[in-house]
């Protein structure tokens, strides 16, 4: 049936030009923008996926930025700690020449005040966008990673760098609580009196026959049978006497009855005593010698090896009538808190006190003092917690190798000090290094996210093309069926001629 109402032929006709020219907009769209999802109609589910990845390029952008920032502001640190270290090592020579005493120490003094204020400037200077990681205490942290969870949370990711005080600073003194209990005294003063070790010698016995042979200090006092009295109060008077005349810097000896007492006033230094028969003679009764040792000359402070040091932990030391103090910063141990007080101490330049920090058998850390005066110099200890760290290079502004005593002392003194400039920049070349792989890792990260991206939205440009000229050739023909269509109710207008 014909109808000039209903034309179902050009109906069906509109119908396919319309989805053809539907297919065509949408590839033309394509082709313009590059995508095949350009928008969440296009695909809901793969357009919100692709935001959230581009979201996160986004992000990554700003990370890989303030990787750089980190970068730079720590290879700035870390040159800065390395010119320090350079620096000191020229200081380290200044006081090693100071050490022979025919020599000019003023001049040598002069160079290391210049030395040691152009470390100041160096220190002063090593600073990227107003951030400084050569001066003060607190960590900085470096954004270097967001973490997306399963659930779609996200958290962003540090690197935590921890800074190297390379000042002189004294660090402040806290009172957070007591830390008394750390440090443990040997005597409360430190006296010049020499220790002792006796060698006994046997009673009723007759020492004209016998041979004797003494080790003091590494030295060796050989006496040939005969040449020794018999009675044993005159024999230990005679030995004393041969122990005198070996002019051992430090030991003396003298004889009481049936015993010689040997003295040493060595700091820092114990001394063995050994005595023994190396010819046994004839005689009344049986001869005989023992022997000891003799501590060493100094009292010291020795701390805890339980206790822990944390930041900002402080330490005061006095000796005589003067205190000083060491405040220890992040990650040191009573090793630096006892060289921080022994370089305080050596600063001041006590007359007649010299200092050393060691081990005893159990590991704990010592700091040792002699006193080589008349007048007793009192020793004790506190110490409190939350106070500000002391500054890395601290006891460097009080090196002074105008005297004996203070070129001795600024010897081990600056060897402390490179060792902590060279941690420092070990520390800042260890950091730099880190954020250069996380940096590396960043970048072919977000390639590899827009990559994804790519293969989620983007338009197959060879597929789109090919399907254009298809489309174009359909519409064509859709149009050419829809004009037929429309045409066919004029062939009814024959039915009425």
């Amino acid at each position: 049936m014909s109808s000039i109402l209903t034309n179902n032929s050009a109906m069906v006709a509109l119908q396919t030009l319309k989805s053809i020219n539907t297919d065509l907009s949408k590839t033309q769209n394509e082709i313009s923008t590059g995508k095949s999802v350009a928008s969440a109609k296009d695909n809901a589910a793969v357009w919100a996926i692709s935001k959230v990845m581009e979201s996160d390029v986004s992000g990554f952008k700003a990370i890989s930025e303030s990787l750089a920032l980190g970068e730079s502001t720590v290879a700035v640190a870390r040159q800065g700690s390395e010119t320090v270290t350079d620096l000191l090592t020229q200081i380290k020579g200044k006081v090693v020449a100071a050490q022979e005493e025919n020599v000019d120490r003023e001049k040598i003094q002069t160079d290391i005040s210049a030395l040691r204020n152009q470390i100041n400037s160096v220190v002063n200077a090593a600073q990227f966008n107003g951030l400084n990681m050569l001066k003060g205490t607190e960590d900085v942290n470096i954004l270097s990673s967001l973490d997306r969870s399963g659930d779609g949370s996200v958290e962003a990711q540090n690197i935590t760098m921890q800074r190297q005080d390379m000042t002189t600073s004294t660090g402040t003194y806290g009172n957070g609580g007591p830390l008394d209990a750390n440090g443990t005294r040997s005597a409360p003063t430190a006296t010049n009196a020499a220790n002792t070790a006796t060698i006994t010698m046997a009673t009723d016995a007759d020492y004209s026959h016998e041979g004797l042979t003494f080790e003091i200090a590494g030295t060796s006092l050989v006496i040939e049978a005969g040449e020794l009295s018999g009675d044993q109060d005159a024999a230990a008077a005679e030995i004393a006497g041969r122990i005198n005349a070996l002019g051992l810097e430090g030991i003396s000896a003298s004889a009481s009855a049936a015993a010689i007492s040997v003295n040493s006033t060595r700091a820092f230094e114990t001394v063995d005593v050994t005595a023994t028969l190396s010819v046994d003679g004839t005689g009344a009764g049986d001869a005989s010698v023992t022997g000891g040792t003799i501590a060493e000359r100094a009292e010291n402070v020795t701390f805890s090896t339980s206790a822990n040091v944390n930041s900002g932990d402080g330490y005061k030391m006095t000796v005589g009538s003067q205190t000083f103090q060491y405040v220890a910063g992040q990650g040191e141990t009573f090793e630096d808190v006892a060289k921080g007080l022994k370089t305080a101490i050596d600063g001041a330049g006590i007359e007649g006190v010299t200092t050393k920090v060691s081990q005893n058998d159990s590991g704990a850390w010592m700091v040792k003092v002699d006193n080589d005066t008349s007048t007793a110099k009192n020793i004790a200890l506190v110490g409190q917690s939350g106070g500000t760290a002391s500054g890395g290079l601290f006891g460097l502004d009080k090196i002074d190798v105008s005297t004996n005593e203070g070129a001795d002392a600024a010897l081990a003194n600056i060897e402390n000090l490179i060792q902590n400039s060279i941690d420092s920049s070990a520390s800042f070349g260890s950091a730099q290094g880190r954020i250069e792989t996380q940096s590396d890792f960043i970048s072919k990260l977000t390639d590899s996210l827009k990559t994804g991206i790519g293969t989620l939205v983007d338009a197959n440009m060879e597929e789109a093309s090919a399907r254009l000229q298809a489309l174009q050739v359909q519409q064509q023909l859709g149009t050419q069926s829809l004009s037929i269509a429309n045409q066919a109710p004029q062939s009814l207008l024959s039915l009425f001629r």
